[in-house]
């Protein structure tokens, strides 16, 4: 069973396991720019089904593809409710279509995107069209654009975790970081604790799970009861959490020291990284994945219509 744990390398024989670690370190980056940079819901969902794709690639695991989608969810739900409270809908004239109108006091009415108006509908208020309480489409749109922002970030960091060895993802830090050493930043020091901290994330989950269980076993409830009894149901989960973490931390310096390692000794490299032709390949899908969201930001693109009234960042 495929369990695709944030920050966990789950041992697969697929093509993106086989990617050079530094272009998928720099991919990720990337992709995260991506998501953030887009401004129409079409082309944020073109960008979720690649990165879907390639993490079904990656885990060769549907069920986690939707578990990921769990927190992201939650998530809009509270931010769907915000929107709801602060975006006012427009409110068409009885019997005559809604004309948008020069300073217009409510920003949120309508915007003026590549020679189209879009009109900001109210779908549902059902307090009246007056009332702040409605549910509009720059609602919808500006919600669904953050699910997917969310939702594209989580994805892209797990494929990350998922298909690189720890090893391998310190040693791509190692050599992106190695223009810095010009100005004498110590970066072996730098990769050396982000390595230490990413091989921590499973263990301290692992931890978590067996103190949840340990306490479940002596009578505490972490799923139900009231807000107070939750909060000291956390206490009882943190502290704990908080000791293994010290000790397991002071165990692994005393046994550092004890190998004789020096932070600012000279490093030579044992794994040699190279390109192959997987990563010529995947290279040539990235530039096309950008060209394409480059084309939908420039003003001066025809764009369908129906794509153009996707636009969100109003």
């Amino acid at each position: 069973m495929n369990k695709a744990i944030i920050g966990k390398y789950v041992n697969l024989n697929t093509f993106v396991h086989k990617l050079d670690p530094r272009l998928k370190f720099l991919c990720n980056i990337l992709f995260i720019v991506l998501f953030f940079i887009v401004d129409h819901l079409f082309t944020l969902s073109i960008l979720i089904l690649i990165i879907a794709t390639i993490y079904l690639i990656a885990t060769k695991s549907i069920r986690s593809l939707f578990r990921k989608l769990k927190m992201p969810f939650y998530i809009t739900i509270f931010i769907l409710l915000v929107n709801m409270l602060t975006i006012k809908g427009a409110i068409p004239p009885e019997g005559t279509p809604y004309i948008p109108l020069a300073g217009e006091a409510n920003i949120d009415t309508y915007v003026y995107h590549r020679g189209q108006t879009i009109i900001n509908d109210i779908y549902w208020a059902p307090f009246g069209l007056n009332a702040k309480f409605q549910l509009t489409k720059f609602t919808i749109l500006r919600t669904v654009s953050i699910l997917f922002r969310i939702y594209g970030v989580i994805l892209t960091t797990t494929i990350l975790t998922v298909s690189t060895k720890p090893v391998f993802l310190t040693r791509a830090i190692n050599d992106i970081l190695y223009p810095l050493k010009l100005i004498k930043f110590p970066t072996e020091i730098i990769t050396m604790i982000i390595s230490i901290a990413l091989r921590f994330i499973p263990t301290l989950l692992d931890e978590a799970n067996r103190i949840m269980k340990a306490q479940a076993s002596r009578g505490v409830d972490f799923k139900h009861g009231k807000l107070k009894d939750k909060t000291k149901a956390f206490i009882v989960l943190i502290v704990p959490l908080f000791v293994a973490s010290f000790s397991k931390a002071n165990d692994l310096a005393d046994a550092m020291t004890s190998r004789g390692y020096d932070p600012y000794a000279k490093r030579s490299k044992y794994r040699q990284l190279g390109i192959n032709w997987r990563d010529i390949l995947s290279i040539f899908v990235i530039f096309g994945i950008v060209a394409m969201v480059t084309v939908c930001q420039i003003h001066s693109v025809h764009l369908p219509e129906w794509w153009i009234m996707t636009f969100h960042k109003v």
